[in-house]
């Protein structure tokens, strides 16, 4: 029983619910890093004084969370922003922090753990050179894991401060080189729109088409629900603005991203309702795969983009959950590349350095 998706679309509802839906309510929405976007629902209809002592508790700790986290974004960007500046590298930012920077109704209650960037491929020498020179630093992953990321996926190993342990993922595309959808990431990079001094983000159609990308080809479903919420709120707030739906499929069709853009639209619309004009549903066809494809994506997606928790799974939510963990690399690497690291994953357990340990080998000198 998925009481995370009637509570964000109904919440004023929940005044007259029992204590044991509460209960349930409150540890499925906790973990689909739900839980805040729920209290913005709440707060913004007048509706959390409403709501009984116990699970008020939790969202009133919970405002702690977001608060901080806030705080901790723009903190981060302003230095993010300092260190690229001296180099005179633009600052584009991806996922939550763009839409806590861009002021979008999907920042509020928006969860995340780390910032995400983006820069031209020649530039990210050195922008991380920049980086490490305000005390990132990404050596606490192993050999294997720094020859991965560097050789064949669409970011560098994750930089993690060495004093403050926040994490930025540096990204020069939005897929991996070896991924079987091919992007241009320069496009991407052209059509950037300023949000602050210096500070930019991706255009509203593209915005919503790296979302659409992260969730279905990437595949890190432990925060699905959370990012198809996060595709519901970019389509109604954007879908506002003049022109976007005229120019959504035919920029999905330049990128080369129809499919993921087909299963946003499909899923966000089945699942949230999310209110798409006919003739963009109808366009949005070309992205369209094979019914037997389909049937068997509407198999899995329609389990796994909800809670991971017990009361929001049947008998086949595990094996949906396992056929689109294994998409997910079938789509982003070739089947040599894949079982190699697949087996070396499954079989190898490497040594890192603990950033602690980063930071004792560079105060000595190492």
């Amino acid at each position: 029983m998925d009481l995370t998706i009637t509570a964000l679309q109904q919440p004023e509802r929940l005044p007259q619910w029992p204590l044991s839906d509460w209960d349930l309510l409150i540890r499925q929405a906790r973990q689909a890093n739900l839980l805040a976007s729920l209290l913005c629902r709440l707060e913004s209809k007048g509706l959390l004084v409403e709501v009984p002592e116990g699970p008020r508790n939790h969202f009133e700790a919970t405002r702690v969370i977001v608060l901080a986290q806030r705080e901790s974004v723009l903190r981060e960007v302003r230095d993010i922003h300092k260190a690229l500046a001296a180099s005179k590298i633009k600052l584009v930012l991806l996922k939550g922090a763009a839409y806590v920077l861009a002021g979008l109704p999907a920042a509020e209650g928006r969860m995340f753990s780390d910032v995400d960037i983006i820069v031209a491929k020649p530039l990210i020498g050195q922008t991380e050179a920049a980086l490490m020179l305000r005390g990132w630093n990404s050596g606490h992953h192993s050999d294997y894991d720094q020859t991965y990321y560097r050789r064949w996926m669409h970011e560098i190993p994750p930089m993690t401060h060495m004093r403050r342990g926040t994490v930025i993922d540096v990204h020069h595309a939005i897929l991996p080189d070896t991924a079987r959808i091919k992007t241009n990431a320069a496009k991407l990079l052209e059509a950037v729109v300023p949000v602050a001094e210096g500070v930019y983000v991706l255009a509203p159609n593209d915005m919503l088409l790296h979302s659409a990308t992260h969730l279905f080809h990437e595949g890190e479903l432990h925060n699905g629900l959370r990012d198809l919420f996060d595709l519901d709120s970019l389509l109604r707030h954007f879908g506002e603005q003049a022109g976007f739906w005229d120019t959504l499929v035919p920029r999905a069709i330049e990128l080369g991203l129809t499919r993921p853009l087909y299963y946003a639209l499909r899923y966000t619309t089945r699942m949230l309702g999310t209110p798409v004009p006919d003739k963009v549903i109808t366009a949005a066809e070309v992205g369209r795969p094979s019914s037997t494809v389909r049937a068997v994506m509407d198999f899995c997606y329609l389990r796994a983009l909800r809670p991971d928790h017990a009361s929001c799974s049947d008998r086949w939510t595990g094996l949906a959950r396992k056929i689109l963990y294994v998409r997910s690399h079938w789509i982003r690497m070739p089947f040599h590349l894949l079982v190699v690291h697949l087996t070396r994953k499954a079989f190898f357990k490497e040594k890192v350095d603990t950033p602690e340990a980063v930071l004792e080998k560079a105060k000595a000198g190492h």
